[in-house]
């Protein structure tokens, strides 16, 4: 399978929102990112439910919702409601994380976990099998536009070496500091799913920034 881009919509203009949206549709990417954020589990807040079900009304693409919320249980049915076919919560967040992952599955969604730079993939094991894509955090959660943490290498390759030794067939996701730079580097490591904020539409030509993060050479 080739590899997946997903513009952070975060990034996009909110005075503009809907020419962003019809951006995304018409170019190469596969999904678009929607982070949100609760201002509790992360010290920022950036929207909920009626900013992303007027997304889905004009998406044409798959919503990947990231929560970096606390409880994410108690909203992932609205979630599904207002247009997620991607969930993808916190491990550090939860304490039943199999739970939380069969409730998910069970409203219809691909479950996704997510875990913070300094939490090892190894708390993953347990349940590897049972998630659809795990996101590795490459910054700290909260902010766009911050630096890309090199560890992140490694931690892709360990996480790969996980899922290729249980047949697991979980995706792995990218989300942080995602740029021209490094993006051939991840893939080589294992990476699945880019997700880019800033690099695409802080570029000035945003579409042609999606076409060259497709390139595998």
């Amino acid at each position: 399978m080739s590899h997946l881009v997903a513009p952070s919509v975060l990034s996009a203009n909110f005075a503009n929102l809907a020419a962003d949206i019809e951006m995304i549709n018409s170019s190469s990417a596969d999904w678009f990112h929607v982070d949100i954020m609760d201002g509790v589990f992360v010290p920022n807040i950036s929207f909920g439910f009626p900013v992303l079900k007027s997304i889905q009304k004009l998406a044409r693409k798959p919503l990947d919702v990231h929560l970096m919320i606390v409880e994410p249980d108690r909203y992932a049915e609205a979630f599904k409601d207002a247009g997620a076919e991607i969930l993808t919560f916190h491990l550090e967040a939860c304490p039943h994380l199999h739970r939380s992952i069969q409730h998910i599955k069970n409203l219809g969604m691909k479950a996704g976990v997510a875990i913070n730079p300094h939490t090892s993939v190894n708390l993953l094991e347990d349940c590897i099998t049972d998630i659809d894509l795990v996101c590795l955090m490459s910054v700290n959660p909260g902010f766009g536009g911050q630096k890309f943490i090199e560890n992140t290498y490694e931690k892709v390759t360990k996480l790969k070496h996980l899922i290729q030794r249980t047949g697991s067939k979980a995706l792995i996701e990218i989300d942080g500091g995602v740029d021209l730079n490094n993006y051939k580097k991840l893939l080589q490591c294992g990476a699945n799913v880019l997700v880019a904020g800033n690099t695409v539409f802080g570029s000035t030509s945003p579409t042609e920034t999606i076409n060259i993060l497709k390139k595998v050479s």
